[in-house]
């Protein structure tokens, strides 16, 4: 077997409040990074990271699961460049209800980063407090990832306030909505100065 350059490994964490789509991301991730090759939905019972019947039943995660893909970067118009390299992540998926924050602080340890889901139209949650303040301990860098664009009362904007104001942190969009609710149509890539429909 051959051995994995771990400079090229990462350990990153999916956090959030309950019912911000956590789980419905990392789905899209194994998709989109070929580890599967349909869509898990949490509402069908379906998802790869809710492996436990109690959280197929509910369409909760209890338990912090986790998983591996690997993403190649960079890429140019989907194809590799003579200096591509596979990325290997780890993905640890957590939960989002009160009763098992200790999964999150236990999960929390072991993360070189976090992705830090917010909804459009809810924001910043209690739950996401206490995430939040939990990978402060932890001293765990973040990245915030604004979900369910396509919502009614979807506000990217209020969203972007709302953790600078309550969670005290100094977000920086590097993406911008094209629409909002039913008119969402995609994101502007600030960094690169380019449109994603």
């Amino acid at each position: 077997m051959a051995q994995r350059d771990l400079k090229y490994t990462r350990n990153i964490g999916i956090a959030a409040h309950i019912d911000a789509g956590k789980t419905t991301t990392t789905e899209r991730i194994l998709y989109y990074t070929g580890v599967s090759h349909k869509i898990g939905e949490v509402h069908d019972g379906a998802a790869t990271m809710d492996w436990m019947e109690q959280e197929q039943e509910r369409g909760i995660t209890i338990t912090s699961a986790a998983t591996t893909c690997t993403w190649k970067f960079p890429m140019e118009n989907a194809q590799p460049l003579p200096e591509t390299k596979d990325y290997n992540f780890n993905i640890i998926d957590t939960p989002g209800h009160v009763d098992f924050t200790v999964e999150v602080n236990r999960s929390l340890r072991v993360l070189d980063g976090l992705v830090f889901l917010f909804s459009a139209v809810d924001g910043v949650e209690p739950q996401s407090e206490t995430n939040w303040r939990l990978a402060d301990n932890y001293k765990v860098p973040r990245i915030g990832f604004v979900n369910k664009m396509d919502r009614q009362g979807s506000n990217f904007m209020a969203v972007c306030q709302q953790v600078k104001d309550m969670l005290g942190s100094n977000a920086v969009p590097i993406v911008m909505n094209i629409g909002d609710e039913a008119d969402f149509k995609g994101i502007v890539d600030l960094v690169k100065n380019r449109a994603i429909v």
